[in-house]
């Protein structure tokens, strides 16, 4: 029998734009020709929830809770469901206008007697300078925003304890080292949100009529959602086989044993999903086959891990392009939660998601899961295939936003595939996460702006060298600034990772890490930074071998479920907990652009050392100015256009010599440069030859070869006004 597969991501991860692993495994299974339906149950369950049907049959539920114990209900909700018959009228119009397709809404919910309001909107006042350079539509999605919240609040309240908009029941997913609170909430009958769950997984099922249903779990969120959707199934479609795979069981189940979890699933795999998913299909089309990859299953009652298929694991090219069909992308909502610029990012927006390579070719950082697959294996892919995915993607999803969703680009890549989208005239917009590697020149964010990137985040983690070199970072903070600054000059907003807690850390270094983010921020290099605490994990350097690190695990036991948190004690005794609100704070005015000349002290309500960084450290670091990059395998780029060409005669003390005068064209103004008549005509070769559109790639030394056939002195010229006039206007050294 031929094998039909449905691929779903559970409730919830994003609202504006579908988590990439169905559309990933959707494109790969395209290449070998697998039939397969996906779905996104989160935001087909948001749609019906945040809907009038929806609302409605909300408060009806939630009406029990009032007529029971309404003197245990805040005065937050009672607002709300007082007003419900305002939120029923308004809430299919707020959707809409989130979905981009009611724009003009924007100037009626920024009137503010258009939404009901609740305790959300309290925070208004606060922000109302946030957004006092922002347009009317930005405002309008932020209170859209606030609406939602409210309504959020009322269901968390009243309906449903564990309701998250990008995250459901996330407790029983997060250190679930045992199975039995999350075993136990299974046993009770469905929530009404799994009811809405249920219902449309229902339809889908019957639909589809599949032979495998996969769930992909990225995140503790999801984990919930997807044994709720196993278990409807088994109980009522017991043919159908079930596989779970993804994020949370690639770094949390690794040791799985408990199992009751195969009361739910008949498959669960790790790390890439194709081979695995393709062995399961012929698995299933051919009964006394018993190849696996990477499979955990049940056979006499107990859970085994089988790796004993002979197949390899296919390279990034061979996966095909990622396929967002079937999903409903014009109706993803876009948001603004929070003024962080880089979150905003993450919520508002919709992104095509691409990999520029596998892995992460640092693969050192001490604190990460570099042990694993996902981390450990790197491979890139060819900037002309990835070109090829893009242009696929445009054609498919009439959508030109790129959000690579790498551990960590690689700057020659990154280049590449620049080069290839300029060559291509794309126009795209993009973003990515980086390494704060020194090879991101000045020309090289510059080539980056041009071919679309808006934005980039990195990992400064402790902004301390000694810390940093513990972690094996492989940066320093005086680098870190100097490539910030690169990008912040070339247009392109950059987002700092920081961290605190990590083992070994004192006082003074996590208050000269404070010191050196507000430095960074106050010289302008850092527009968006987040704080999060240091997390110990079984498959990181820390947590392999944490004698090294100063720290002892509070227990040896491996649990029977989930494994990836680890509890421990630092050797320092020290309590980071207690520096969270007083970093986030502080963070938050220096991404508005205030409160630098505030002590350290002022933000935290307990004694703390001063800080021992000198106050112009990041100041003095940026004053050092980039050198031209003269090495002679360095590419040499033109981005502008081909200028046109007078020439002219030049007298002086009865010599006369002729000249020539080039002018020049970008996209804001026009500019002129003048040369010998020789250097002016040669120029005007050179630039044809390595202009961006070009067919070859020229490298310094072959550009300074070119000049030398004909001319002399190409250093004194290159170092010329002339030239470098050309280098502000996109003569790029890369």
């Amino acid at each position: 029998m031929k094998t039909k597969l449905f691929v779903i991501t559970p409730p919830f991860t994003q609202l504006n734009t579908p988590y990439p692993a169905t559309a990933y495994i959707k494109g790969f299974l395209n290449t070998k020709n697998i039939e397969s339906v996906q779905a996104d149950l989160g935001i087909d369950v948001i749609l019906e929830l945040f809907s009038k049907k929806g609302l409605y049959d909300l408060f009806q539920v939630s009406s029990f809770r009032f007529e029971v114990d309404e003197n245990e209900i805040s005065d937050n909700s009672k607002r709300i469901f007082a007003l419900q018959d305002e939120y029923i009228k308004t809430i299919d119009s707020v959707i809409q206008f989130l979905q981009g397709k009611n724009p003009t809404l924007a100037l009626k919910i920024c009137q503010e007697d258009f939404l009901p309001e609740a305790s959300r909107f309290a925070q208004l006042e606060e922000l109302d300078w946030a957004f006092g350079s922002m347009g009317t539509q930005d405002k309008a999605k932020h209170l859209a925003t606030l609406y939602l919240e409210d309504i959020s609040d009322f269901i968390v309240e009243c309906v449903d304890e564990n309701f998250g908009f990008s995250r459901y029941a996330e407790r029983l997913g997060r250190s679930a080292n045992s199975f039995d609170e999350l075993y136990a909430e299974l046993q009770k009958e469905p929530t009404y949100i799994d009811s809405i769950l249920i219902s449309l997984l229902k339809a889908k099922i019957e639909t589809v009529k599949p032979t495998l249903f996969l769930i992909s779990v990225p995140f503790p969120g999801n984990l919930y959602s997807a044994f709720r959707s196993a278990q409807w199934v088994k109980q009522n479609h017991p043919e159908i086989k079930i596989s779970m795979g993804g994020g949370f069981p690639n770094t949390e189940l690794r040791s799985l044993s408990d199992k009751r979890v195969f009361e739910f699933f008949d498959f669960i795999t790790l790390d890439d999903g194709e081979v695995p998913i393709e062995e399961l299909i012929f698995n299933l089309e051919n009964p006394n086959s018993n190849s696996y990859k990477r499979t955990f299953l049940l056979e006499n009652e107990e859970v085994v891990y089988k790796n004993n298929s002979l197949k390899h694991d296919y390279k990034q090219s061979q996966v095909g392009t990622p396929d967002y069909s079937d999903l409903p992308l014009d109706k993803y909502i876009s948001v603004i939660e929070i003024v962080n610029p880089m979150h905003r990012m993450w919520s508002d927006g919709r992104w095509n998601k691409l990999t520029m390579a596998h892995g992460c070719y640092w693969g050192k950082c001490t604190f990460c899961d570099i042990s694993l697959d996902y981390i450990k294996v790197y491979e890139p892919v060819a900037a002309s295939l990835l070109c090829d995915r893009i242009e696929e993607l445009i054609e498919k999803t009439g959508q030109n936003g790129f959000h690579f969703v790498d551990e960590a680009a690689p700057p020659a890549l990154m280049r590449a595939l620049a080069l290839e989208i300029l060559k291509r005239k794309l126009a795209v917009t993009w973003w990515t996460n980086i390494r704060f590697e020194k090879s991101f020149s000045k020309d090289l964010c510059l080539l980056l702006k041009a071919s679309g990137c808006i934005a980039v985040s990195g990992g400064l983690e402790v902004a301390s060298d000694r810390l940093l070199k513990l972690i094996d970072k492989g940066v320093t903070v005086e680098q870190v600034a100097k490539v910030t600054r690169n990008f912040t000059e070339a247009g392109i907003m950059v987002h700092a990772y920081l961290m605190y807690g990590y083992p070994t850390q004192t006082i003074q270094e996590t208050v000269d890490s404070l010191e050196m983010v507000r430095q960074l921020f106050e010289a302008g290099v850092l527009q968006s930074g987040f704080w999060h605490q240091f997390a110990l994990t079984a498959h990181s350097p820390v947590g392999l071998y944490p004698e090294q690190f100063g720290v002892t695990k509070k227990t040896e036991a491996i649990g029977t479920f989930a494994n990836n948190d680890i509890e421990y004690t630092d050797a320092t005794g020290i309590n980071h907990d207690k520096f969270s609100f007083g970093l986030k704070k502080s963070l938050f005015n220096f991404m508005h652009g205030i409160c630098f000349d505030y002590e350290l002290q002022d933000w935290f309500d307990f004694k703390i050392p001063r800080t021992k960084i000198h106050p112009d450290f990041i100041f003095n670091a940026l004053e050092e100015q980039n050198d031209f990059n003269t090495k002679p395998n360095a590419k040499v780029v033109w981005l502008g256009g081909k200028p046109s060409a007078e020439t002219f005669t030049k007298s002086k003390k009865g010599r006369s010599w002729e000249m020539m005068s080039l002018t020049f064209h970008d996209k804001k103004e026009s500019f002129d440069i003048q040369t010998s008549k020789e250097e002016g005509e040669w120029l005007v070769s050179i630039l044809s030859k390595i202009a961006v559109s070009g067919s070859k790639n020229y490298t310094f030394q072959e550009v300074k070869n070119d000049f030398e056939t004909e001319l002399e002195d190409f250093e004194l010229f290159w170092y010329s006004k002339p030239v470098n006039t050309l280098r502000e206007f996109g003569l790029l050294v890369l």
